[in-house]
């Protein structure tokens, strides 16, 4: 069989655009990568830190993640993302740069989350600080400006940790504080159906969110395996595969 290259890695479909950070990332947060069942390529924005690009809208980062995402591109990406739910108002911008599929945000879902709830169900959001997150950024992921946010912002560890870039996390502790975030937010507002994590860091602790609430839980994870199902469809083998020259 003859085989075609034409690029140096190969094996990977999704590229992740990486916030400069030292906290931990456990297994279910996207900077691990044994979170993920395919291969990811990362590249980490250098000067991205966690407080400039929440609490700082990531001003001055524009050219940084537009040449990072080009990067991945060039090596052989098919799609980008970020780890940064914040990062929605850089999603067209990039999109443009690139020209490849780009999902920037877990915000993205909202919309769609919305459609398949009951009537009289609404999207709630959980985020890693519900202060700095704005009708802009909603409105740059398709999310209706008037949708329940609630934050983890006075919580004792996880926003602690994360937004303060500290280099150990207390786990159970950043588990309570997202379990508290969501018992607020359905408390405040009992018509959600559904949650949607903002925050990539908060993808390890749906499951417990998911069990304590009752409700479905939607995060980064289950975004970009629907985002990376479109970029490389599942094969079913023979007879529903004609043979074909092997292409990455």
């Amino acid at each position: 069989m003859r085989v075609r290259g034409g690029q140096n890695i190969y094996g990977f479909s999704v590229g992740i655009l990486m916030l400069d950070t030292q906290f931990p990332r456990i297994p279910g947060d996207m900077g691990n990568a044994e979170t993920w069942p395919f291969p990811v390529l990362y590249k980490v924005v250098k000067g991205a830190s966690p407080e400039r690009v929440v609490r700082e809208r990531a001003n001055g980062l524009l050219d940084a993640f537009l040449e990072g995402a080009r990067e991945l591109v060039d090596l052989g990406a098919d799609g980008i993302t970020t780890n940064c739910g914040f990062l929605s108002l850089f999603q067209d911008e990039i999109a443009r740069h690139v020209e490849v599929p780009v999902a920037t945000s877990s915000l993205m879902q909202a919309p769609m989350i919305a459609r398949v709830l009951p009537a009289g169900r609404q999207v709630g959001i959980l985020t890693v600080s519900a202060r700095a997150l704005t009708p802009e950024h909603l409105g740059a992921a398709g999310v209706p400006a008037d949708t329940p946010v609630a934050g983890t912002d006075d919580g004792r560890e996880f926003t602690r940790a994360i937004l303060g870039n500290e280099p150990t996390l207390d786990v159970a502790a950043a588990e309570r504080d997202v379990i508290e975030a969501g018992e607020a937010l359905v408390r405040r507002h009992p018509q959600v159906g559904a949650v949607l994590l903002e925050c990539t860091n908060m993808a390890p602790y749906a499951s417990a969110l998911r069990e304590h609430l009752g409700l479905p839980v939607f995060d980064i994870v289950s975004f970009i395996t629907w985002f990376h199902a479109g970029l490389k469809p599942r094969t079913f083998g023979h007879p529903a595969r004609a043979p074909r020259e092997w292409r990455d």
